[in-house]
């Protein structure tokens, strides 16, 4: 067996060492930007610190992994968006071995490390490290290699349907381009988080930040709806040219979801991707909205290392499942009366 190592990255890789990260990507099944030197370009984000490993197999990379520290936390990846991956043509285990090895060097002193990754890339090796493996929804995927034509056969007959009604009501898709492109895109994002529909858990984006993120033209693709020449719905998609194209966020406004601006934009998506050479697209997730596109749900995995006194965030995690068949198995009304009193508890 070839010698296998790893190596940290906190910074841009060299110029010599993002060739052979290029070259890596070649040899993964579905790449996508987190996978890639670009996850290194994203705006800063307050607090969190990024950081890659790499895997080696002598001089050439067999897998990498991508994460951040907060706080305490080291997070590689989200529950819609696995950031591990391997050369399709390496020993998997091996590199996987050599993955971890690395994220626990880097994560030495962190009470929390979360590693999300897709049902297809099981990470054995994670878990004979005391990683605890839960599997979670997914996402929808959709195989773009079929082209539009076969995918918008696919979508049900009421995706399908509400594509059309946005077209003939005067509902315009274009590409956020311009100073104002993003301006109006940023107030329909802004007007969405104060929406009393949901609670948004996230942080506010600063207008500098989104407009940072708006001119990576090379692996964002942001596509605004208009009616009537007012800007009412927002979606942006990244991706890596010849990978994974990703839904990543959505911004509507309430007044006008009857128009079904949303599903146009994903539409108009899927045809850019398709266009583009891109081979897969993961939608993010697998709710309604989302499943009416056709594809397949793809389920992602959340492998954890709970360092807490007591485990407390796995015993945490336990209590709350308990807890959610206690209340699944109550009247309808009695249950609905104790989502609302969670719901404004965490506003």
């Amino acid at each position: 067996m070839e010698a296998m190592n790893f190596k940290i990255l906190r910074e841009s890789p060299t110029p010599e060492l993002e060739k052979l990260w290029r070259d890596y990507l070649t040899r993964v099944e579905f790449p996508s930007h987190y996978d890639a030197p670009e996850y290194f370009l994203e705006p800063p984000l307050p607090g969190k610190r990024r950081f890659a490993v790499l895997a080696f197999e002598n001089d050439r990379i067999t897998g990498t992994l991508t994460g951040l520290h907060s706080d305490k936390n080291v997070i590689c990846g989200l529950p819609a968006r696995p950031q591990i991956n391997v050369d399709a043509t390496a020993d998997a285990a091996t590199t996987l071995d050599a993955l971890a090895q690395g994220l626990l060097k880097e994560a030495s002193s962190s009470e929390l490390v979360s590693v999300y990754s897709w049902a297809y890339l099981k990470l054995p090796p994670f878990a004979g490290l005391g990683f605890q493996c839960e599997e979670l929804q997914g996402n929808v995927v959709l195989d773009l290699t079929i082209g539009p034509d076969a995918l918008f056969k696919e979508f049900s007959k009421d995706r399908r349907r509400n594509i059309r009604f946005a077209e003939k009501n005067g509902v315009e898709i274009t590409e956020v381009t311009t100073d104002q492109d993003i301006a109006d895109a940023y107030e329909v994002y802004s007007a969405w988080r104060e929406t009393e529909r949901k609670t948004v858990h996230t942080r506010k984006m600063s207008f500098e930040f989104y407009d940072k993120v708006a001119r990576m033209k090379e692996n964002r693709l942001r596509l605004i709806a208009r009616a009537g020449g007012k800007a009412i719905a927002v979606n942006t998609f990244r991706f890596l040219p010849g990978g994974l194209f990703e839904s990543s966020t959505n911004s509507s406004l309430d007044e006008f979801i009857h128009l079904k601006p949303n599903d146009l934009l994903q539409w108009r998506g899927i045809e850019w991707a398709c266009a583009h050479g891109l081979r897969r697209h993961s939608l993010g997730g697998s709710h309604q909205f989302l499943i009416r596109f056709g594809g397949t749900v793809i389920p992602i995995f959340r492998y954890r290392l709970d360092r807490t006194f007591l485990r407390r965030h796995d015993l945490t995690d336990t209590v709350n499942k308990v807890g959610r068949k206690i209340v699944a198995k109550l009247p309808p009304s009695v249950e609905n009366r104790i989502r609302k009193l969670a719901g404004k508890k965490q506003r």
